[in-house]
């Protein structure tokens, strides 16, 4: 069998199970599987398509988003086989590997400063926005305030879950960033099943966290950090914060003891799934999903240690530790 296109590459992404010291079983959705590399292939292809449907992207038009990195690598991989010119704004935080990757697949940047507010005229969204507004011929697939993006997850990721688990699962775990995958899954599990737990997990220094008042933190792709209509709380059962320190240590022992190398958003579900997996029975079906690989990250050294770490602790430049000040 062989597909007969890139994009009918994505999703179909495998659900394996985890051995967790824990009654309830564990499962975990791959994402990072996707044709570029994370769960943001889903929505980005369905922007786009929407966009053709409907005409706002018209051939030999533009597609202009900002991007903390995998929607831009999603989105400069379909614009390139689709033959779009791609203009990808970012911030100073993302990861080199990232930039190397958009940049990979023949997209522009658009590098801004980090700014603690997403609204900030200077953020790197901010400035895709007001690109957009004078490109002729262009369109903005805006995953951060475009409800289309929780309906990408809706059509493709929920029915896999549903499918994969024989209809059988019983709590479902995501990161929230945009709130996308975590608010389209919810809303079709909770059609299937309204007895199944939706459980979306944020930074505790989030501006939701902080009631505003937002603080650096190092996880990038989690974190509700703006008031969006792409986040469906009404299909969230709880949200829970989750510490750079948890998140970022749980990265280490999937990587050194069970062979995942997964991003820092996989770090945070899987260590605040295992905690609440703890007070459930043996009949519990849970699914997480791990949205990116580990190897978007190696240049931040969060899988290093002894030595290794020291060395490379010592050796960060004063530009770094100033970005690891800000926040968005």
């Amino acid at each position: 069998m062989f597909y007969q296109s890139l994009t009918k590459a994505i999703g179909n992404t495998p659900l394996i199970k985890f051995s967790a010291d824990c009654p309830a079983t564990i499962l975990i959705k791959l994402e990072y599987l996707n044709p570029g590399g994370s769960v943001k292939d889903r929505s980005a292809l369905y922007l786009i398509e929407k966009a053709e449907k409907s005409g706002q992207l018209k051939p030999g038009g533009t597609i202009i988003d900002a991007s903390s990195g995998n929607q831009g690598i999603a989105t400069a991989m379909i614009g390139a086989m689709k033959g779009y010119k791609v203009i990808i704004s970012v911030s100073e935080k993302i990861s080199q590997e990232k930039l190397k990757t958009i940049q990979a697949y023949g997209a522009e940047i658009i590098m801004s400063k980090p700014t603690k507010f997403l609204e900030d005229p200077e953020s790197y969204h901010s400035k895709a926005l007001a690109l957009h507004k004078k490109t002729p011929n262009s369109f903005m697939p805006n995953q951060y305030f475009n409800p289309v993006n929780a309906e990408a997850h809706y059509y493709s990721l929920g029915p896999e879950i549903w499918e994969q688990t024989d209809g059988k699962i019983t709590h479902f775990f995501a990161a929230a960033g945009t709130g996308g995958h975590v608010s389209g899954v919810g809303k079709y599990l909770k059609e299937k099943n309204p007895n199944i737990r939706v459980i979306a997990f944020d930074s505790e220094n989030s501006w939701r966290s902080t009631h505003g008042k937002p603080k650096p933190y190092k996880v990038e792709g989690m974190g509700i950090d703006f008031d969006s209509p792409v986040l469906n709380k009404n299909v969230i059962d709880e949200i829970l914060t989750v510490s750079d320190r948890d998140a970022l240590a749980m990265l280490k022992k999937l990587a050194h003891n069970y062979g995942l190398l997964v991003g820092p958003t996989s770090g945070a579900v899987a260590y605040a799934t295992f905690e609440y997996a703890k007070k459930l029975d043996n009949k519990a079906i849970c699914v997480m999903v791990f949205g990116d690989s580990g190897r978007a990250y190696l240049s931040k050294n969060f899988y290093e240690q002894g030595k290794g770490k020291q060395l490379l602790k010592s050796t960060k430049t004063k530009q770094y530790r100033e970005l690891e000040k800000l926040q968005i």
